[in-house]
């Protein structure tokens, strides 16, 4: 499958393209500045140039699969997390939509279903969130969301917590494993049409993915 990581220069973004790079699939790395390249292509991605916040169609020209792993940053500011958070995550959405991508997965945040729940510094990012969640759940597409917790750089376990729903920690589970849980993610029919939180655990990320 030809994937394209939107946010493959983002730190989970770059786990994911390295994961993809080294598996069956084609991944297309989508990059707003050339000079992030070289280090992406090492990895084993092709790269394109395109903006999330302009007319991005030629990067999502000829893709199977999209993997949704950018975001402004819970810290950014109202007027850029609905920029990039919302619309740019709702306009990859009518991308795939338009040029007959099927799988689409979605990397959201933990709370993004009840944003009023979330610290109030927060809840912007939150709701931004939401509502790409919501329209991708409106969408035809073979869409699979991950809400993920509190991000952290710790190296990863290899294993998860992963479920529909699940209580909040605020323990912080490593990115690497959020990139994992992603990858396997897009080579699970089981979890087509569905969302889950992910959060750290005990149980190994492919058995957490393909027993849900």
């Amino acid at each position: 499958m030809r994937v394209l990581v939107i946010g493959a220069n983002g730190q989970v973004g770059k786990r994911l393209v390295g994961l993809l790079g080294r598996s069956e699939h084609e991944v297309r790395a989508m990059i707003r500045d050339e000079q992030q390249a070289p280090p992406l292509e090492k990895m084993g991605a092709q790269t394109v140039l395109a903006d999330l916040e302009q007319d991005f169609s030629h990067a999502v020209k000829g893709c199977e699969g999209i993997i949704f792993a950018a975001g402004s940053g819970a810290h950014t500011g109202p007027d850029k997390t609905e920029r990039v958070d919302h619309l740019g995550a709702v306009r990859s959405i009518e991308e795939a939509e338009k040029h007959g991508v099927e799988r689409y997965i979605m990397l959201s945040a933990l709370r993004a279903k009840t944003p009023e729940t979330g610290p109030e510094k927060l809840q912007h990012y939150l709701v931004a969130k939401k509502k790409a969640d919501d329209r991708l759940k409106q969408s035809g597409l073979q869409y699979t969301i991950v809400r993920p917790g509190r991000l952290s750089n710790d190296k990863g376990t290899g294993n998860v917590s992963l479920a529909e729903d699940l209580d909040f920690r605020p323990d912080p589970i490593p990115r690497e494993d959020v990139a994992l849980a992603l990858a396997a993610t897009l080579d699970a029919p089981n979890t087509i049409r569905k969302a889950y939180d992910l959060l750290p655990g005990n149980t190994p990320v492919i058995e957490a993915v393909t027993s849900l």
